[in-house]
Formats: structure tokens, sequence, C-alpha cells
């Protein structure tokens, strides 16, 4: 029988480096390794908020209540309008980004600086945008009551609107509550234990929340439970003075990492977390489209003969951009 050949493995040509994989350049290739393990750890969370949803999913908040805001227009509510736009400027900046790379592969300086400076401009209004987002999810807009068994109550009260529906809308608690006179003392670590602290004291009490309600029969408490129609669960008169009364525990307005008004705090959590980690990647991007907006300016790349460093870090700008889809898809649409 003849021998097998073993030409390859005497001449080590295969394995004395230099090849190019896919004929792809090392710094291309690091791109490409890098981009694959940070989808898997996107993938690792994006699945984590997905098992916690479907273990709270009947007390989730519904997206559609919460992300209802647009810069300039106070008091209307427009749901997902805003984060639609936002998304719309990110797929857009990705366009420009591929634009500017068929630019560096036909040598042209100055549409690949053009393309490059929309890119960055798209980005920085993703980023400023995400910020804002933020600054208005923290501060709030209505208010509610944390029970003792960590459940929100949110207030509101049956409208007829323009189509002659009667429908339930949210109400804020500083329109039917007024804080009493009665002086409260923040607990400091000079007047109790000395290594625990508090923050800063409610607008209103839960008594002042309570006789608010009281005052206003129109008003009811809308609990964070979602029924079979996929909505709130809107209580009677009667039921709503009683959770308040007997169940309340403090007033929250706004979210933050350890309530949220809008409903379960692990909510809260994972979008901090989440679009916050994205965020990062987006400002990162950013500086780097920057710093290569700069080279291609003062001629870098011109002198190298190839503009493969704006196809590198077009690579990551897309990647930033696909994640971003999957962020949306999980918070705000499904």
């Amino acid at each position: 029988m003849e021998a097998p050949t073993t030409d390859l493995v005497e001449d080590g040509s295969v394995w004395d480096g230099g090849n190019k994989p896919l004929n792809a350049s090392y710094g291309k290739m690091m791109m490409w390794f890098f981009i694959v393990s940070d989808a898997l750890t996107f993938s690792g969370f994006l699945a984590a908020y997905g098992f916690s949803r479907f273990k709270f999913i009947d007390y989730w908040p519904i997206a559609d209540e919460v992300f209802t805001h647009v810069p300039f227009l106070h008091g209307q509510e427009l749901p997902m309008i805003y984060v639609a736009f936002m998304t719309f400027v990110l797929i857009m900046s990705s366009v420009t980004m591929v634009l500017a790379v068929d630019a560096g592969h036909e040598m042209k300086k100055n549409k690949v600086i053009w393309y490059m400076f929309f890119t960055i401009i798209g980005g920085a209004i993703f980023v400023g945008s995400q910020a804002w987002e933020w600054a208005t999810f923290i501060k709030g807009d209505y208010g509610a009551i944390q029970t003792n068994g960590g459940n929100i109550l949110q207030f509101g009260e049956y409208r007829t609107v323009e189509s002659g529906d009667l429908v339930f809308k949210r109400v804020a608690v500083e329109e039917f509550t007024t804080a009493s006179a009665t002086e409260r003392i923040q607990h400091e670590n000079k007047n109790g234990l000395w290594f625990v602290g508090e923050s800063a004291l409610p607008a209103f009490s839960v008594n002042d929340v309570y006789h608010g309600l009281k005052a206003h029969p129109s008003i009811l408490v809308r609990t964070q439970t979602i029924n079979e129609d996929g909505e709130k669960t809107i209580l009677s008169r009667e039921a709503s003075l009683s959770q308040v009364k007997d169940n309340g525990k403090r007033y929250v307005k706004g979210a933050n990492l350890e309530v949220n008004e809008y409903g379960a705090p692990l909510f809260a959590d994972f979008f901090f977390f989440i679009t916050g980690f994205h965020g990062f990647h987006v400002l990162s991007g950013v500086v780097i489209n920057i710093i290569i907006f700069f080279n291609v300016i003062i001629g870098t790349y011109e002198r190298r003969k190839n503009y493969e460093m704006v196809e590198k870090v077009g690579l990551y700008w897309h990647f930033v951009d696909l994640v971003w889809v999957f962020v949306f898809t999980f918070f705000y649409l499904v």
C-alpha cells in the first residue's frame, strides 16, 4: 500500500505563520475574535433578561407605558417614538460607515472624511439620546406607592377620550396629594446607628397619599399585576383605599437600582445594566471613530496605501448597531 504523502508536514509552510485565513489580515481577524466574544457576552445578558421576564411575566412593566417621552413635547404620551428615532439614527450611521469603507477601498479621501463625520454625528446623537432617556426614566412621571410586599400601586381615573371610549388614565400623585405639616425626622448616623444612613425623604408619606386618595373619589389604584387582557389590574374604590392604607410602605417616584415606579425593580436593573453596557460600546466607538477620522484628515492611510483601519472600526460599528437591534427588540418590542 502506498504511504500517505507528508509534503505539507515536512515543508511546514502551513504552520510557519504568515498565512491569512480567509485572506484577512491579523488585525481584522483579531477584530472578528473580539466581536464573537462580545456577542456571547451580550447573548448571556439578554438570555438572563429573557428568563427573568418569563419568571415575573405577570408583573413586568409594559414598555408602551414606560417609554412614552419625546424631548420638547412634555406631557404628550408618544409610545416608542423617540426610541424608534434613536434606532433609525444608529442604523443610518451604520449606512454612512459602509459608504466610508467603500470610499476607502477606492482611495477617495474626501468621501471617507465626510462619511465618517456623519457616522460620528449619528453616534453622538444616539449616546446623547440614551443619556436623556436614562435621565427621564430615573426622574419618573407619576409616582406610586410601594407595598410591604414590594408591589407597586399606581393611580389613575377613567376619562372619556375623543373616540367616546372610557379609558383609564394615569394621574400623578402630586395632583391629588398634599404633604402634611407633620415633621418627619430623617435618620442620620449622628442620631441612630453610626454606620447606617438614609436616603432623602420622599416628597409624601403613605398617610399623605391615603388622605389625598380618600378626598378624590374618582381616583383608583392600579396594581402591577397583568390580567388576562394584557393590562394592569384596576381595583375598586374600596380595595384601592384598603391597599394604600393597610399595605402601603413608601412613596416612590422614578426608577433606580432599588425601586421602580413602573413595576418590578428587576426591570430597571436590567435596563440600566444592558443599555448602559451597550451605550458604553457606542461611546467607545464614537471615540475610536474620531481618532480614525483625524488620521484620515492628516493622510495617514493615504501614505499606507490602504484604509483597512477604517474597515476594522467599521466592523465594530456594525456589531454595535446589530446588538442594539436585539436590545431594542427585547426591551421595547417584545
